[in-house]
């Protein structure tokens, strides 16, 4: 998660509404994206989820088989994944992440987003760094341009999917697959998103 404070303290506030409603849903299209991914990570292989909510995908992947940490900046979020998956989340900022070579995938599922523009080249070099030759990258992120807060008090950054494939490509990345659609978030307004699947 970023270091905002005013997204974290926003995802703090909204934690359970968000557990209880997000991330319990259903989403044929989200599998489409774990599937894509899962293809790249070898059977029982480590994943990072990597601003994981309350734990809802790391416990998928755990219940598939594979090896999973999870990180998070916000506690409470922290606190769930922990009752509802007996998931343990480290509660640490994108830029803690100083692994090298120790997963075998990293699933940024809508997370980085949060992020500033002038940041996120760093954090996709450490996700690079800290995958083992070949490991794979899911990364959601909203379309648009500019940066700014929604009516919750979130901070985003909003890239061109030219951009996004542009910057993963900087970053090492070969990219397997995009997927754009539109969908409503927490704050209700429906926006256009893109989940990028690749490989180091």
């Amino acid at each position: 998660m970023s270091s905002d404070t005013t997204t974290i303290a926003a995802y703090s506030k909204a934690a359970h509404d968000y557990a209880n409603g997000f991330a319990r849903k259903k989403n044929v299209e989200q599998d489409l994206d774990m599937t894509g991914f899962l293809a790249l990570v070898p059977d029982g292989g480590r994943i990072l989820d990597l601003g994981c909510g309350p734990g809802h995908w790391a416990a998928t992947f755990k219940d598939a088989g594979f090896k999973v940490d999870a990180t998070d900046a916000t506690p409470e979020m922290a606190d769930l994944a922990l009752e509802r998956y007996g998931i343990e989340v480290r509660i640490e900022h994108f830029d803690a992440l100083d692994a090298v070579d120790k997963y075998d995938g990293v699933w940024a599922n809508f997370s980085l987003l949060h992020a500033p523009r002038t940041e996120f080249p760093a954090h996709l070099a450490r996700i690079h760094r800290a995958l083992r030759p070949g490991g794979a990258l899911s990364l959601g992120m909203k379309l648009g341009t500019g940066e700014g807060r929604d009516r919750l008090g979130r901070f985003y950054t909003y890239y061109t999917q030219n951009e996004l494939t542009g910057l993963a490509a900087a970053a090492g990345f070969t990219v397997n697959q995009t997927r754009r659609g539109n969908g409503a978030g927490l704050a209700g307004g429906i926006e256009t998103f893109m989940v990028l699947t690749a490989h180091a």
